[in-house]
């Protein structure tokens, strides 16, 4: 039975009751970022194996989850909200909260101490919009933190408090967890102090949860069946060596309560995304430009290739793409990537998510059923390969694409084809527009535009329904 719903078990609310605040009349400010320091601290790692599967009972855990316990903390995250007009008074005096008191409120999440000078790693939805956060240390001392960089996509944040001598906890590689390999939860649930929960790794690399669908996040979770409440979330998952394994963040529950379906952040995944906000403050995610649907059994058959064959086949391929260049064509099946199989598009977005841009890719496809070795030069997921302008990507005006829009067959220039509505240029270049010059320069490639382009104002000369005018538009 698949949920239709998925809780996030962080931000644990510890709201008066007499406020009688409502969560949906929060503000949503954000703390300002501190400057991103320039180097990423040196990670304590340990990829060894846990064990080879023959050891004898273990009675105690005590000497495993000791240490981690100084390693995770308490965060309580701060909000402004401003009260709430009553009902009757609005009637008076309209909507307006002028000179009303605002309100606090205080959210309970966890985080995993990775450098001994205080840098702490956490999910996003906990620090998210807060004003103020507060860092409670295992020992009682408490510290202000403030957010270093955080990433909803992955719902990964990091934060850093002023300290010194502090306990770093010891990475694993995520990679090489197996289901049924013992973990342990750490972190302050529901705000009863910290806590440590066991259990197994009950499935890895979990995706279409639906938990990070409102970011079109990227979704890789391990699940767990180690206890996972509010409050939980940003703190650590260990192994049996007290190996950080993962970041708890949320959980599936008719009930909002633990049922055994937690899942975590894998910190293979965590690790690349904290390094990125640590020495960017932002995260910088590789884009190839395709999208592909799975291979199925008689898709296979069809392609020229056996039945059992691993893969996806290329549906599109973004014009001036990573992948437009290297030459993947529709109809193109990807078998792997730099010797990694892929299974569905979700899967290689994950993997190219996880690259940065510029970050070269080998790509074993078959093409009428014959093999092909192609190399990409991944771009900037930031960037819409085919924009031209912001919210409006354009395509190569084709053979068909004049015949469909009635244009002379000798036209030249862009098609645009798709226009977002909250662009500025959304009533100037609808879809269906043609550029066929850029301040008095035909255009016939979206390089050669972007080219052409400068700040301020440009000449264009437009086509659409069988009219051309000439257009000034301000490129920002």
């Amino acid at each position: 039975m698949k949920f239709s719903f998925a809780v996030r078990s962080a931000t644990f609310l510890a709201l008066v009751a007499a406020l009688g605040l409502a969560p949906e009349a929060l503000g949503d400010p954000t703390p300002t970022p501190a400057p991103a320091p320039a180097k990423m601290p040196e990670l304590k790692k340990d990829f060894t194996p846990v064990n080879d599967g023959k050891g004898g009972l273990v009675a105690t855990y005590a000497d495993v989850v000791g240490p981690v316990q100084k390693e995770v903390v308490s965060i309580e995250a701060t909000k402004t909200a401003p009260s709430q007009v009553n009902p009757l008074l609005r009637q008076f005096f309209g909507d307006s909260s002028e000179g009303e008191p605002s309100s606090k409120e205080v959210g309970l999440g966890s985080g995993v101490i990775v450098s001994q000078d205080g840098f702490i790693l956490t999910n996003n939805h906990v620090i998210e919009g807060a004003d103020e956060l507060l860092v409670d240390m295992e020992d009682g001392r408490k510290f202000p933190a403030k957010v270093v960089g955080a990433d909803p996509k992955t719902d990964v944040a990091v934060v850093k408090i002023e300290a010194t001598g502090l306990s770093a906890v010891t990475f694993a590689d995520s990679d090489k967890l197996r289901v049924g390999d013992v973990v342990f939860a750490v972190g302050n649930p529901l705000g009863v102090g910290e806590t440590v929960t066991m259990g197994i790794v009950s499935a890895k690399s979990r995706s279409n949860l639906g938990i990070l669908d409102d970011v079109k996040g990227y979704e890789d979770f391990i699940q767990t069946d180690a206890a996972i409440n509010m409050g939980n979330s940003g703190g650590a998952l260990v192994d049996a060596k007290g190996r950080l394994v993962g970041i708890n963040s949320a959980i599936v529950s008719p009930s909002r309560g633990n049922i055994g379906i937690g899942f975590a952040v894998p910190v293979n995944m965590a690790a690349n995304v904290m390094k990125s906000l640590i020495e960017t403050g932002t995260v910088s995610r590789g884009l190839l430009g395709v999208i592909a649907d799975p291979l199925t059994p008689e898709i296979a058959e069809q392609v020229g290739l056996s039945k059992d064959t691993k893969g996806v086949i290329v549906t599109k391929t973004q014009a001036d793409s990573p992948a437009d260049k290297a030459g993947i064509r529709r109809r193109d099946v990807i078998l792997s990537m730099n010797g990694k199989v892929v299974e569905s598009h979700d899967e290689l977005r994950l993997l190219i998510s996880q690259m940065p841009p510029g970050t070269k890719v080998v790509l074993e496809i078959s093409r009428d059923g014959k093999p092909l070795s192609l190399s990409a030069v991944l771009a900037s997921a930031s960037e819409t390969p085919n924009e031209l302008f912001d919210g409006v990507e354009v395509g190569k005006l084709t053979d068909d694409v004049r015949r469909h829009l009635g244009l002379d067959p000798r036209t030249t220039g862009l098609v645009v084809t798709s226009v977002s509505d909250k662009s500025d240029y959304a009533d100037d270049l609808p879809v269906g527009s043609v550029i066929i010059e850029i301040n008095r320069n035909p255009v016939d490639d979206l390089a050669t535009a972007k080219a052409l382009l400068h700040p301020g104002h440009n000449l264009l000369l437009v086509a659409f329904r069988g009219q051309e005018r000439w257009l000034v538009v301000t490129k920002r």
